[in-house]
């Protein structure tokens, strides 16, 4: 199941609301990724795992706050958090598995 869908069934968000951040920042985590894997350069690509971190980090925030302001049920919240818990290891895990300098030095 996607953001996306968990988010839009039951619950209407107007137009710049704490959904929307949630997708938008949700997104970002794999776009992120995906830029930093295209520039092709070792740097950029840690950057922008990095630029991604973030993005998880912010889409925590936003949940926080859709929960405290009861914009989301528990059972929503929880199915996000299992795909959050499950993609922070995953992605520190990448960053630390392709080290700190490139493979061709």
């Amino acid at each position: 199941m996607t953001f996306g869908k968990l988010l839009k069934d039951g619950i209407f968000f107007a137009k710049d609301t704490i959904g929307k951040q949630i997708v938008r920042s949700a997104d970002s985590i794999g776009a992120n990724i995906a830029e930093g894997l295209g520039r092709g350069s070792f740097q950029e690509n840690r950057r922008f795992i990095k630029i991604a971190r973030g993005s998880l980090n912010e889409t925590q925030h936003w949940l926080r706050r859709a929960y405290t302001r009861n914009l989301l049920t528990t059972e929503q919240i929880n199915a996000i958090k299992t795909i959050i818990n499950e993609l922070a290891p995953k992605l520190n895990s990448y960053l630390n598995s392709i080290g700190n300098v490139p493979n061709n030095k």
